[in-house]
C-alpha cells in the first residue's frame, strides 16, 4: 500500500530542509528522506567542520608566528589533535542537531530515516514501505572521487570525510589533487604540524584560476613548508614495510617517488545517483552521472527537480541554498526566479583566501570583448600591512562600454569577505565607477577597492 504524500524529498542537504520549511508553511503533507545525516557534506564533512579546522590552524600558525607581532611564548607550541578534532565535532555536531530538531518541529513534514529508491515515475521505497507524490525533489549530493590508480586498493587512504575521523598528527601527508579541497587540508595539516606534500596531475595548481593566481596560491603554501609537485603522471601507490605508503609518481621535471605516512585523495567528486533507482524514471544523467535540470531546476521527467550538487549546476553551499530559493519562488511564490541569474561566485579558503566572482582573465580574453584590468597588490593595503600578512593581489575585469564588472580575484586577507562589495554592485547591473567613487572606511580590505577601481586599463 502506498503512502501518498503532497510532497517527497530525498535527502537532507542544505537544500532539501529548507524546502520543507516552505512547504511546512504552505501546509504541503511532505515527506524528507535521511539515509545518514541532515546537513549533508556542508554541516558533517565540508564547509563547517573543515573551517573550524582551519580556524585551529590558523590559531597555531599566529602562535608561532607570535614573536614577530612582539609577543613572546614561553612554551613550544602544541597542537593537541584530540581537542582539535573533538572543537570540530561540537561546532558541526551542534549545527546538525539544530537543523534535526528544527525539521522535527515542523507540522506537516515527516522525516524518515533510510534509503529511497525510485520503484516508478513517482513512488520510492524506503525500507520496504512505498510512499508516492506528484511531485519529488532530489538533493542526495556528492562523495569524494575514488580513482583507479594502481595500487590504490592495496593501501589505506583517506577522502574529506573520513579526515573528519583523524585525532591525530600524521607525519607525512600526501594529498593527491592540487584543487580547492586539497590545498585546504594540506595547509591546515603543515599548519598544524606536519609534513604534507601536493601532488596534482596538471601542469599548476587550482588550474580553472589564472596562472597568476595559480602561482601566487603556490607561493603561498611552500612559502609556509607545503611541498608541491605538479604535471604528476603515471601515478601509482604500494604499502611500505613500515606501514606507511610509496607514492610512484612521474612529473615533467620529478620522476622521485614520495613516501608518507598517509595519503589524502582530493581529485574531485562523483554524484550519488548509482543507487537511487533513477532507471524507473525519465530523468536524464549527463556522462558523469549528474542529474541534467533546466533553468528552474526541473528534471527531463515530469514532476522532479534536483538541487544541489547531484544536479552539477554549482557544488558549493551557497548554490544549493539558492536551488532551494528558486525552486521554492517558483512553486510557491509566482516569482520566476532562474538559476542563469545567479553570478558565479566562491571561494578558496587557503589564508590567505581567494575570493572569485564572475569571470577569470582567460574567460575574459575568450570571450574576445574589449575589457579593462586593474591590478593591485596587498601590500598596497594598510590592514594587511598592520596585521602583518601582505600576501596575495587584487584583480578586477569590468567591460569597456557597459563599464559593468565582469570579474574578479581578491587573493588576500580578508578577499572572501571583501569580493562581495564588487559581487553586489554586479548583481545592481551597475558601472564600475559606483565603487570608484565610493568612500569606504579606512583601515579596512574594502579600501583598496575604489583605487583599483580608478585605475583600470585595456585589457591587451
Amino acid at each position: 500500500m502506498t503512502d501518498t504524500y503532497d510532497a517527497i524529498i530525498i535527502g537532507a542537504g542544505q537544500a532539501g530542509p529548507a524546502l520543507a520549511g516552505r512547504l511546512d508553511a504552505a501546509g504541503w503533507k511532505t515527506a524528507l528522506i535521511e539515509r545518514h545525516l541532515l546537513g549533508g557534506t556542508c554541516v558533517n564533512v565540508g564547509c563547517i567542520p573543515t573551517k573550524t579546522l582551519i580556524g585551529s590552524a590558523r590559531i597555531a600558525q599566529y602562535a608561532r608566528d607570535a614573536a614577530r607581532f612582539g609577543v613572546d611564548i614561553a612554551a613550544p607550541v602544541k597542537v593537541d589533535m584530540a581537542r582539535v578534532k573533538a572543537r570540530k565535532d561540537e561546532i558541526s555536531g551542534g549545527n546538525r542537531d539544530a537543523l534535526t530538531g528544527w525539521v522535527e518541529s515542523m507540522e506537516n513534514v515527516t522525516l524518515i530515516r533510510g534509503h529511497a529508491r525510485f520503484t516508478g515515475p513517482h513512488t520510492v521505497e524506503v525500507d520496504g514501505a512505498e510512499l508516492g507524490a506528484e511531485r519529488i525533489f532530489i538533493d542526495v549530493g556528492a562523495r569524494a572521487r575514488v580513482p583507479d590508480f594502481p595500487g590504490l586498493g592495496d593501501i589505506d587512504y583517506l577522502t574529506n570525510s573520513s579526515m573528519m575521523d583523524v585525532d591525530f598528527l600524521p607525519e607525512h601527508l600526501v594529498v593527491m589533487g592540487g584543487s580547492y579541497i586539497g590545498l585546504e587540508f594540506a595547509q591546515m595539516y603543515r599548519r598544524f604540524g606536519a609534513e604534507v606534500t601536493v601532488v596534482e596531475m596538471k601542469d599548476r595548481l587550482v588550474s580553472r584560476e589564472d596562472e597568476d593566481v595559480s602561482d601566487a596560491i603556490r607561493d603561498i603554501l611552500e612559502g609556509e613548508g607545503v611541498t608541491v609537485r605538479t604535471a604528476a603522471e603515471c601515478i601509482g601507490f604500494e604499502r611500505r614495510e613500515d606501514g606507511g605508503v610509496r607514492m610512484m609518481i612521474n612529473c615533467d621535471y620529478d620522476d622521485r617517488p614520495i613516501d608518507g605516512s598517509h595519503v589524502l585523495l582530493a581529485v574531485g567528486r562523483t554524484p550519488n545517483t548509482h543507487d537511487l533507482g533513477l532507471e524507473h524514471t525519465d530523468v536524464t544523467l549527463d556522462e558523469r552521472g549528474y542529474i541534467e535540470v533546466d533553468d528552474e531546476l526541473k528534471t527531463s521527467a515530469s514532476g522532479i527537480w534536483a538541487l544541489g550538487e547531484v544536479n552539477a549546476r554549482g557544488a558549493f553551499t551557497h548554490t544549493s541554498y539558492n536551488d532551494f530559493e528558486i525552486v521554492a519562488a517558483n512553486l510557491l511564490d509566482d516569482d520566476p526566479r532562474r538559476a542563469s541569474h545567479r553570478i558565479p561566485c566562491y571561494a578558496l579558503y587557503t589564508d590567505p583566501p581567494l575570493g572569485r566572482i564572475g569571470l577569470s582573465e582567460r574567460e575574459v580574453r575568450a570571450s574576445g570583448r574589449t575589457a579593462l584590468i586593474g591590478t593591485r597588490p596587498m601590500t598596497e593595503v594598510g590592514r594587511a600591512r598592520e596585521f602583518g600578512d601582505t600576501r596575495g593581489f587584487m584583480k578586477v575585469l569590468a567591460d569597456a562600454e557597459t563599464k559593468q564588472i565582469l570579474g574578479a580575484s581578491i587573493l588576500g586577507m580578508n578577499g572572501d569577505e571583501a569580493v562581495h562589495v564588487l559581487l553586489d554592485v554586479m548583481y545592481a547591473r551597475q558601472p564600475y565607477t559606483v565603487v570608484a567613487r565610493a568612500m569606504h572606511i579606512h583601515p579596512t580590505v574594502s579600501e583598496l577597492l575604489p583605487t583599483l577601481m580608478q585605475s583600470l586599463v585595456p585589457l591587451e
